[in-house]
């Protein structure tokens, strides 16, 4: 019975055009060792290695995205080894040291088994190989944000690149930049809720967007969440299921998050959360189990927005010294202040704080036509210590809130931007699906009830 085979071709490719490629003579070199490159192996480093017409690599730059266990390192050791055999100089880079260190002594097994004499130095985090007949070189490093300033290389390797993050590519990208013949090799799987890079999904959508000079893309995916139990979807995102992957080791795999499931073995590339400042889990760990013991006073927050919106949040000192958070509602500027004054008017609150030019005069002036008060108006210092309140409170888990989808896709799509000139921080949204207005309404709401109570306070009964 012919076994079943994962998917040798990626689900979704963008090669530029071209006749001659060194993918084959790199794969010869590397079945010298006595291991065979799978097809999609073989596929995929003739992309990566294809040569235009002034006998330049047609790929300056070339990302992959494989899900785990299937060897896509394998690819790349492919090209590192061809790549000492003939003398260029090499950067491979790894979000973790242990990432960095598996390569390292994969390309000097492989080395050893194709007899290419070699000179290797082990250091944990300094590792490199030298080839003794070209003078080739490679040098094994863990990615930092200063990591591979002033130095010179052909190849740069972009391991685990769903975690390489902007400020690792502004001291990375230009290492390359004085080759003859420079290339970049991006290889990974997409980011999970909890990843931090940005620069492998920025370029995914680029190219597969518009395209992008010189590069080539490829990918095994799903567009859309499937079933962990379906066979069929591991068969599509999978090239080397029924050869180094057995359905068995899947089949283990099955059960718990199923958004997780998709994400590491079919390939499915989330649209949230890619650089939030808050992480989702981060942010779940907040989430009460049960209904919180309420005690002191409501304090409200209301953010008018630059567009156009204005949302409010309140918060509540509980009874274990934590402070409840939660959205009460965030709408468009045109319809007034009226909603507001009404759902003031049903509360005890103890302060109204409101921020935002576009309407924070208008509501204080309704407010006080219907008899409301304890209203403050920030200045930006006091919005700046806002923001840093809801950082160390975050930090320190004296939040809590119930889950409400809303206010979770406010916090966890967010980015930090610059306040002031003197190291203040506030708060942008990097979906604009998700308005951040409701989070800064819940930030200011959470500062003056911490401002205002203490962390032992006398219960009051409260309604809303």
């Amino acid at each position: 019975m012919e076994v079943r085979k994962g998917r040798q071709t990626p689900t979704t490719s963008v090669v530029l055009p071209y006749d001659e490629t060194l993918g084959d003579e790199a794969v010869a070199l590397y079945e010298t060792t006595e291991r065979t490159a799978m097809e999609w192996q073989r596929l995929l480093i003739r992309d990566i290695m294809a040569r235009n017409a002034d006998d330049q690599w047609t790929h300056s730059k070339f990302g992959y995205a494989v899900p785990r266990r299937n060897g896509k390192n394998e690819v790349v050791s492919i090209r590192e080894l061809w790549g000492l055999k003939n003398g260029e100089n090499i950067l491979h880079t790894a979000h973790r040291t242990t990432t960095s260190r598996s390569a390292w002594e994969r390309l000097k097994d492989l080395l050893d088994d194709a007899k290419i004499p070699h000179k290797d130095s082990g250091a944990l985090g300094q590792e490199t190989i030298r080839c003794k007949e070209t003078g080739g070189v490679i040098h094994f490093r863990t990615r930092t944000s200063k990591g591979g300033l002033g130095e010179g290389f052909d190849l740069m390797i972009i391991d685990e690149a769903q975690e390489y993050t902007e400020d690792q590519e502004t001291s990375l990208k230009y290492v390359v930049s004085a080759a003859p013949n420079p290339q970049t090799i991006f290889c990974g799987t997409p980011p999970t809720t909890e990843s931090s890079g940005t620069v492998f999904m920025h370029m995914r959508d680029a190219i597969l967007k518009d395209g992008m000079e010189d590069t080539g893309w490829a990918e095994w995916s799903v567009d859309e969440i499937h079933k962990q139990t379906d066979v069929d979807a591991w068969y599509e995102c999978n090239p080397s299921l029924g050869s180094i992957l057995k359905e068995r080791a899947v089949k283990a795999e099955i059960g718990g998050n199923e958004l997780d499931f998709n994400i590491q073995r079919l390939g499915y590339w989330i649209r949230y959360n890619l650089k939030s400042a808050v992480s989702r889990a981060e942010w779940d760990e907040l989430q009460c189990t049960g209904k919180p013991e309420l005690r002191s006073s409501i304090f409200v927050g209301v953010k008018y927005s630059k567009t156009d919106t204005v949302a409010v949040s309140i918060a509540i000192r509980t009874a274990d010294g934590r402070i409840f958070v939660e959205g009460i509602d965030c709408r468009p500027f045109r319809d007034g202040t009226d909603w507001i004054v009404a759902f003031l008017r049903k509360i005890e609150y103890e302060a109204v704080v409101i921020d935002g030019a576009s309407g924070q005069h208008l509501l204080k002036e309704a407010m006080r036509d219907a008899k409301l008060y304890r209203t403050t108006l920030p200045k930006v210092v006091e919005i700046i210590k806002a923001n840093a309140s809801f950082e160390e409170r975050l930090a320190a888990r004296e939040l809590c809130h119930m889950g409400q989808p809303s206010m979770v896709n406010s916090v966890t799509n967010c980015e930090k931007r610059q306040i002031g000139s003197n190291g203040g921080f506030g708060y942008k949204s990097i979906n604009d699906a998700y308005d951040i207005a409701l989070m800064d309404s819940m930030i200011l709401a959470q500062w003056i009830c911490g401002q205002k109570t203490k962390k032992t306070v006398t219960r009051q009964k409260i309604s809303y």
